[in-house]
This record gives structure tokens, sequence and C-alpha cells, in this order.
């Protein structure tokens, strides 16, 4: 008999201890791709914040003799002995050291460019010629600015602008659809009156709007897409608040005497968060875009600067001839869509109120 109580008393307080969060975290370790993508979008966000300080490349500095060479190309350290003056020390990809010597005839110039390749010293009038312990792990662009550098620091301005709006505008929306959908009536139809009317407004109005009044402000991006993306955060979290306040447990907690504020926070709002939380990992990636647009029409990220849309306009444009700028951000960009959507639908499975724990 001892022995049943304390199992009963063991099994009551595993129970007391159980809770949403607690519940949800359990059911998402069991899903292998969303925890594959909750990994994945962690690495892309801690290399994006302190991969830059250790390239060893700063995103602005340019070196036009290395322009668009590609990934882990080998560096030819040039140095120019002058009379009057010291060194001089420029760097040349390995794939463009032929244009060097152009006075040589062909077999030749591939013997001289074999040979410094090897890690020979080559001597050609007072230039002498020399492989660097440099390397660019992802080429670098048209400008000889390092590529890699520059997708982190792109990583950096697209997750703050993607993360920043989304935040903004998942609180707007689920204020204000939270609230039109439990109060209803005149309410409901003049708040959706009002979001019908924002809604169709175009976005790039908006923002030209906002910059004549404020001025060109990096911080105008996360109130020109927040101020756009909540309308149909605010729709979704609407249509799901008028299907619950019908149900028997609502109607249970206003019977006993429950504020309107204490049944949206505790009751409607948790019960809603699955598509909440769905709906958001997919406007990261769709504010990511926006912020590349806005980008592209000169009203975002200015130069040096630049996004993963940026860069993916960027090597759009030379494709043909340097891949490599458009497949690495490419790359990022999707890597982070793909862990978002993943962790998104695990997530969206761990929070639903209807699950039970295995």
């Amino acid at each position: 008999m001892a022995t049943v109580t304390f199992e009963a008393a063991s099994s009551s307080a595993k129970l007391q201890g159980s809770s949403l969060w607690r519940d949800a975290w359990f059911r998402l370790r069991k899903n292998v791709l969303a925890i594959v993508g909750l990994c994945t979008f962690c690495f892309i966000t801690a290399a994006c914040l302190i991969g830059p300080f250790f390239t060893g490349y700063s995103y602005e500095r340019t070196e036009l003799s290395l322009k668009a060479s590609p990934p882990l190309d080998k560096i030819i350290e040039r140095t120019e002995r002058r009379r009057n003056a010291g060194p001089k020390i420029t760097h040349l990809a390995l794939s463009s050291l032929e244009n060097e010597f152009l006075n040589r005839p062909a077999p030749e110039r591939k013997s001289i460019i074999r040979e410094i390749g090897n890690r020979r010293i080559y001597i050609e009038g007072q230039n002498s010629f020399q492989v660097s312990h440099d390397r660019h792990w992802f080429g670098t662009d048209p400008l000889g600015r390092d590529l890699l550098t520059r997708v982190l620091i792109g990583g950096r301005i697209s997750l703050t602008v993607g993360f920043a709006a989304t935040l903004v505008s998942t609180i707007i929306g689920v204020f204000w659809g939270s609230v039109a959908g439990f109060v209803g009536g005149k309410v409901d139809s003049l708040m959706m009156r009002f979001a019908d009317i924002l809604y169709a407004l175009p976005f790039t109005v908006i923002v030209i709007l906002l910059m004549m009044l404020f001025g060109r402000n990096f911080l105008l991006l996360f109130v020109a897409i927040g101020a756009v993306e909540w309308l149909n955060m605010s729709r979704i979290v609407r249509g799901e608040i008028i299907s619950l306040k019908q149900r028997e447990f609502i109607e249970a907690a206003i019977s006993l005497g429950l504020s309107n504020r204490r049944i949206l926070v505790r009751h409607l709002i948790p019960n809603v968060m699955s598509s909440i939380i769905i709906f958001t990992t997919l406007t990261v990636p769709n504010v990511i875009m926006l912020e590349s647009v806005l980008s592209f029409l000169g009203l975002g990220v200015q130069p040096p600067l630049s996004s993963w849309g940026v860069l993916i306009d960027e090597g759009a444009r030379t494709m043909d001839t340097s891949i490599w700028l458009l497949a690495f951000p490419a790359l990022a960009f999707s890597l982070t869509l793909f862990s978002l959507n993943f962790l998104g639908d695990g997530l969206r499975d761990a929070l639903d109120p209807k699950a039970s724990r295995d």
C-alpha cells in the first residue's frame, strides 16, 4: 500500500510540474527536421554575428586587382621595388596573373604561372611575384571585396530587418486581430475596414512617404515593413479568435466573471499560438525579400553595406562569368528559409493544444 501511495504521489508531482512549454519542448525534440532546422538557423545566426571578426577582411575594403576572383584562388603578392620610395605591394589572383606577362609567348606565360603557383619566387625586372598566405574562401566581388565577409555582414542586416520588422508586425497584428475578433460587432467592422484601407495602399508609396517625412533612415525599414506585414497576421488571428470564442471553455470563463483581457491573454491567444508561430516563420523570409526590393530601388540598405537580397541581385547580373557571386548568398538565404520552415512546422505541431504527450 505504501508503494502504491508513493507512486501516486510521484505521478501527481510530475503532472503538477508539467506545462504547455515543457510539453511543447518534449514534442519538439522528437521532431528531427525541426531540431535540424533549429541547429542550422542557430549556426547561421552565430556565424553572421561573430564570423566577420575572424575573416581578416573588412566588408568595405576594395582591391581592384583582385576583382571577381574565384573561391579559394591563390593570391599572388607582387612587390614593386622603387628607388625613391619603399616597396609597393599589390595582390593579384592566380587566375588573372597571365595578364601580367602578355608580352611573353603563351607557352612561356604558362610556365611562369606554373612556377609561381608552386610557391617559387619569380622576379621580373623591378617586380617580384610569390604566393601569399591570404585566401578568399568565397572569392571576391567585382570591386575586389571579400565575399565571405560581405555575406556574413549581409546576413546580419537581413536577419535584423527580418526579425525586427516581423516582431513589430506580429505584436500589432495579434493585438489588432484578437481585439477585433473577440469584441465583434461595429468595433470589428471598423477595425477591419481600416486594415483594408491600409492593405489597398501600395507598399512602395508608403515607404516613399515615410522617407519624405522622416528622411532616409535605416530604422524606417522596420517601421515601413512592419506597418504592412501586420495586416495579414491580424486577419489570421481574427479568424481563429472568432472560431474559438464560441467554444465551451470560453463560455465557462465568461460565466466565471473573468475579465476580457484575461480571457484574451490566458485562453484565446495561447490557443492560436501555433498559427501565429507558423505564419511568423513564413513572414521572416518574406520580410527579407521586401527589404531586398527596397534596397534595389535605393530606399533600403545603402552602399557599402549590403544584405542577402542585394548580394543576390548583384550576383544575378554576373552569373554568366562569376557564378559564385550568386551561389553563396543564395545558399545562405535558402538555408535560412528552409530552417525556418522546418522549425515553424515543428513548433506548430509542438504547440498544438490538442496534441497529447506520448
